[in-house]
């Protein structure tokens, strides 16, 4: 199976002035399609050949984990942001945020957290745990919750090719918009489709 670039949902310039076109076009057109590109060269022979992504990443190990991951990854990171974003979450994740964590300001704030302090490259998110609750998992370089049996519903790519070109080393500033561009609509659509 051949693994291609999603398009994008938006203008490379659409996401500005939070994110720019200049890192849209590093971080999806380079970075993102370099895992793409490495996956694809690494599969051919192997028992991942035709496999989708889902199992390669419950499966895989060493580099065909770590470039699909990051396409799995990059993909659902993307595609959660939007330019003209429902800005909070409503009806039942609305109420499944409020039961688990308060508030949905208790939420940003503990996300927040999960994503700043994340030390060196990662990701943050928010995901359904194995007891059916929503939890907040941090994971390192490629990782992916799918390999622990969790279903992923966000996530904020704190790798500094995310954000160095926007914010050099103010990752709490990136983190900060990034909140500004969840498309909660998307998220909400996740949560209703589990």
């Amino acid at each position: 199976m051949k693994h291609e670039l999603p398009l994008l949902p938006y203008a490379a310039n659409a996401l500005e002035p939070v994110i720019s076109q200049k890192t849209i076009e590093f971080h999806y057109g380079k970075h993102h399609q370099t895992y793409v590109n490495n996956l694809n060269n690494l599969i051919p022979g192997t028992k991942f050949e035709h496999a989708d992504l889902v199992t390669i990443i419950k499966e895989a190990e060493g580099s065909i984990f770590n470039n699909a991951a990051q396409v799995w990854n990059h993909t659902f990171y993307f595609e959660a942001l939007s330019p003209k974003p429902q800005n909070l979450p409503s009806g039942k994740l609305q109420d499944a945020i409020n039961k688990r964590f308060g508030s949905f300001d208790s939420f940003k704030e503990e996300f927040t957290k999960a994503a700043t302090t994340l030390f060196g490259s990662g990701w943050a998110w928010l995901v359904i745990n194995k007891e059916n609750q929503l939890s907040i998992v941090q994971t390192s370089n490629a990782g992916n919750p799918l390999r622990d049996g969790l279903t992923p519903l966000l996530t904020c790519d704190v790798w500094e090719h995310a954000y160095y070109l926007d914010y050099q080393n103010k990752r709490p500033d990136y983190i900060s918009g990034f909140f500004k561009l969840i498309d909660w609509k998307k998220i909400e659509q996740r949560f209703a489709a589990l």
